[in-house]
């Protein structure tokens, strides 16, 4: 019986080093006289043209920043170096990368991520991961976020298999699975709580 196994990115395959306001408060530090207040300005208007899945949220951001805050800065600039420090203060732990190196034996394994399509392959390339995955399903490419059925309709497209799984760590993820018909497993971390990859590599 064929399997695969899909797995979100951001918050489950990567972790960020410090949440992700800071790290774009660090990118504006320098430009603007109030950092915190331009992150969560560009971290609104982001968001805002991200669920609607408009073209290039990141520089609708960072436009509105530079508009509402006059910085004398260009908005394409502040996206690369957002993206670069995407990638740069982006964690994949040592039980990550055993688990990908023991599930990808028997299982056809995937991407299954929200996000612009460029952005999340780059980060993937930067920590030397894309050649775990036969497919990496961005939700920018696909027309729709998760939970919508499109995206799990998506992965069963392009992976043929038995039985399916999505490894990921918010609602979106386990509640869009369940009710695609995929077998949902939630990333969960704490001090209290046992090592989430090993207990998933006992389970595979």
């Amino acid at each position: 019986m064929s399997t695969a196994i899909y797995f979100d990115l951001d918050g489950t395959l990567l972790t960020f080093e410090e949440p992700y306001e800071e790290i774009v408060e660090d990118v504006l530090a320098g430009h603007v006289p109030d950092p915190a207040a331009a992150s969560e300005r560009y971290l609104s208007t982001f968001g805002e043209h991200f669920d609607a899945l408009e073209p290039e949220p990141y520089r609708a951001g960072m436009a509105a920043v530079c508009e509402h805050e006059d910085v004398d800065a260009d908005p394409d600039e502040l996206v690369d170096a957002l993206r670069r420090a995407e990638c740069e203060r982006t964690t994949v732990s040592e039980d990550a990368r055993a688990s990908l190196d023991a599930l990808d034996e028997e299982n056809a394994l995937g991407v299954l991520t929200d996000g612009v399509a460029d952005v999340q392959r780059a980060k993937l390339e930067h920590h030397d991961l894309l050649d775990y995955f036969e497919t990496v399903i961005v939700s920018y490419d696909v027309g729709a976020h998760k939970p919508d059925a499109a995206m799990f309709e998506r992965a069963r497209e392009v992976i043929d298999a038995d039985e399916y799984v999505m490894v990921g760590d918010s609602d979106a993820d386990i509640e869009g699975a369940r009710v695609a018909g995929f077998t949902p497993v939630r990333v969960e971390r704490g001090e209290d709580v046992p090592n989430f990859w090993s207990t998933l590599r006992a389970l595979a």
